[in-house]
């Protein structure tokens, strides 16, 4: 089998590079992404015995779609999985046709290219329960109300692939995950944040006081996920990924703080919440369960213990890297 992955520089498209490399043996992956491979501590699949196993290319998909059809077509790659885009909901305000040029124009030019490409089997799509502004034990579902450029662009690529899916059968499926983790995620996401923090005896600033409810799930159970919708799941078809337990922000640094025997009063500091914050996003993830029974396996807490021993390990590379998002233009 023939993988494309783009954005592979993402924590999560890195961590199903990952996985493919110990589930997929004989596979064929072939990785892009805008920006030359990361360092080795925040790259999952570099640090994999069979790294040499991934051909990267360094190809835009905003400017160079054209490069990245020809890859498909001349190894004729019969699975494409689409993490690439810009993924930052209050920054999106600040250069919104920058979002929309990534998330969704450059998607419709690679379509444009690739959507006649008999040998492709399926597409996965990366999308985001943002698009549906907040939501509670939603089901799949293409009713969209979003609040922010970020989710109405990843609206509209959903969107266009559908009409690709029902007008030239292109065979596409999308994710909807809840808020992923696990070890190599980028630092300013909140887990490993925090954890950063602690070690840096540094405080972390609580948006809105943390009273925002998310369900979070492992990237182990993600790429699991991933993998099966790909090979296995009917085109059109969407699929929630997600555990059935929350968690506010407060207490999930309450429990970081204390798997590293701190206070989270001492590391702790209260500030105003973010533009277009939704305080709620909880998805209902049956279907995944119903139809290749597959529910997340990882604890969170054990989830937990795998980003601490990574940055632990790590810590010497990790501590000077930036802990706040960069927008590359």
């Amino acid at each position: 089998m023939k993988y494309l992955v783009l954005g592979s520089n993402s924590f999560s498209a890195s961590s199903f590079i990952d996985y493919l490399l110990e589930n997929e043996k004989d596979a064929e992956i072939f990785a892009i992404s805008r920006s030359q491979e990361y360092h080795h501590a925040l790259l999952a699949y570099k640090n994999n015995k069979d790294q040499k196993k991934v051909n990267f290319f360094q190809y835009d998909i905003n400017k160079q779609s054209n490069k990245i059809a020809e890859i498909i077509f001349d190894n004729k790659i019969e699975y494409i999985v689409n993490f690439a885009a810009q993924g930052m909901v209050a920054q999106s305000w600040d250069a919104p046709l920058e979002w929309f040029n990534t998330n969704t124009l450059s998607l419709v030019s690679l379509l444009d290219r690739i959507y006649k490409f008999e040998f492709v089997k399926k597409f996965v799509q990366v999308s985001t329960p943002e698009v549906y502004g907040p939501c509670n034990n939603i089901k799949e579902s293409m009713t969209f109300f979003p609040s922010s450029p970020y989710a109405a662009s990843k609206a509209s690529a959903d969107l266009i692939l559908y009409s690709y899916f029902k007008t030239h059968n292109f065979p596409v499926n999308y994710t909807r995950a809840a808020n992923v983790y696990g070890a190599y995620q980028q630092l300013y996401r909140i887990i490993p944040k925090t954890i950063l923090m602690i070690k840096k005896n540094q405080k972390l600033q609580l948006h809105g006081g943390g009273i925002a409810i998310r369900s979070f799930i492992h990237i182990d159970d993600v790429s699991q996920a991933t993998l099966k919708i790909a090979k296995e799941a009917k085109s059109g078809e969407i699929y929630h990924l997600s555990d059935t337990k929350t968690i506010s922000i407060y207490d999930l640094v309450g429990l970081i703080c204390t798997q590293m025997g701190v206070d989270i009063l001492k590391h702790i500091e209260i500030t105003e919440d973010r533009v277009s914050q939704d305080h709620l996003y909880l998805m209902n993830s049956e279907k995944l369960l119903n139809d290749f029974n597959i529910a997340p396996q990882v604890k969170l807490r054990d989830g937990i213990d795998d980003v601490i021993r990574w940055i632990e390990s790590n810590y010497e590379d990790l501590k000077d890297f930036p802990d706040y998002y960069i927008h590359k233009t």
